[in-house]
């Protein structure tokens, strides 16, 4: 609510003081034609009209970072190697023949051939097909008017601020690719094998499509224009146009999606320490994780068209529809225990609301 206070007396001061400087102008009287405050609740419906943009990912393996591949079953490897680059039956033979569930880090004979994998595609990528969108809302609203003449006057429009869903869009994928060296006698005989996979990271779909919520204020002033005249035209239309600040907070990400991210962080760390092949294989790592979201505040420009209904000289209805430009940033991260940072992704959030209002008002 001080934000709310802030942002109306910053931008409705200038005008006042600009009107000091006329001597006979009397800020709380008015020659009777007019009433110098008004006050106004009712209903307020929020309708979000943006569309969801691609999720931008990075982690903190770069690429052409070389890891160790350690402990990994055959059938991990099958999974991930590229099609037609089979030597001497190695891969349908050999492979296939040591069994799916055998540790290439400690196989009958051989020992470790698990070897070593140059990683790439993980360092930065956009997930077509993703993002985040915001849902419609309702809340209580209030506007609050000071009217400088019959005509112009100061409006602050606020409402209680509402918890907002955010609608996820399509699933996340890490474009794995690479090149695995395989170490011992397979090494020298074989050379190096290329992987490529797509690796599901989460459905920003899961849990009935809300992949988090937010609480959302969204206080705004500006300067409104009020058609006709008190005392003679009981409807009154008005134009007005000013500024909106977005303020979220209390964001809680869908639980799925953050048991999902907290896995991602895990392969991240695991690759880190020279694990490449529990990455692969889902294996949580030594470390423990923490799933952070944000979203930016913003400033946007809004618009207004509406109109007051004077049932007395006091009490009147109002009703308007309002356009704000908003977007802004929301910004998930993972860490470890210790306070690294293993992924960020990001998206831009179009809210680009309609906002309607339905209220009772009273002058004085």
């Amino acid at each position: 609510m001080n934000k709310t206070l802030t942002l109306a007396c910053a931008i409705a001061a200038p005008l006042l003081f600009s009107q000091s400087a006329v001597a006979e102008f009397d800020y709380f009287k008015t020659d009777g034609s007019f009433k110098r405050f008004s006050v106004s609740a009712g209903w307020l419906h929020a309708s979000p009209q943006g569309k969801a943009n691609p999720m931008q990912t990075t982690t903190a393996a770069k690429d052409g970072t070389v890891a160790d591949n350690g402990s990994v079953k055959v059938k991990t490897v099958r999974e991930v190697l590229v099609k037609d680059q089979d030597r001497f039956g190695f891969i349908d033979g050999t492979l296939k023949g040591l069994g799916a569930e055998t540790d290439l880090s400690d196989v009958t004979i051989l020992g470790d051939v698990s070897g070593t994998t140059k990683i790439n595609g993980l360092e930065s990528w956009t997930s077509a097909g993703t993002g985040l969108e915001a849902d419609d809302v309702d809340t209580f609203g209030l506007l609050f008017n000071y009217y400088m003449n019959d005509h112009w006057s100061i409006e602050v429009k606020a409402g209680i601020p509402p918890k907002v869903d955010i609608l996820g869009q399509g699933q996340v994928y890490a474009p794995l690719s690479g090149k695995v060296s395989p170490s011992g006698i397979a090494g020298g005989l074989l050379g190096d094998f290329d992987i490529s996979k797509n690796i599901p990271i989460t459905d920003l779909t899961q849990g009935g499509g809300v992949s988090s919520s937010a609480r959302a204020w969204l206080p705004a002033a500006g300067v409104q224009y009020q058609f006709g005249k008190s005392g003679v035209n009981k409807f009154r239309p008005y134009v007005g146009a000013g500024v909106m600040y977005a303020y979220f907070n209390d964001i809680e990400l869908n639980d799925g999606i953050r048991n999902d991210l907290e896995m991602a962080g895990h392969q991240i760390q695991n690759i880190k320490d020279g694990k490449a092949g529990a990455a692969l294989e889902n294996v949580k790592s030594t470390q423990g994780m923490s799933v952070d979201v944000e979203a930016d505040s913003a400033f946007a420009p809004i618009v207004t068209l509406g109109a007051t209904y004077d049932f007395n000289d006091k009490w009147f209805g109002v009703g308007s529809v309002s356009y704000a430009k908003l977007d802004s940033d929301t910004t998930i991260t993972v860490q470890n225990d210790s306070g690294e940072e293993l992924i960020r992704a990001k998206t831009n959030l179009d809210i680009d609301p309609y906002i309607t209002y339905l209220g009772v008002g009273y002058r004085f």
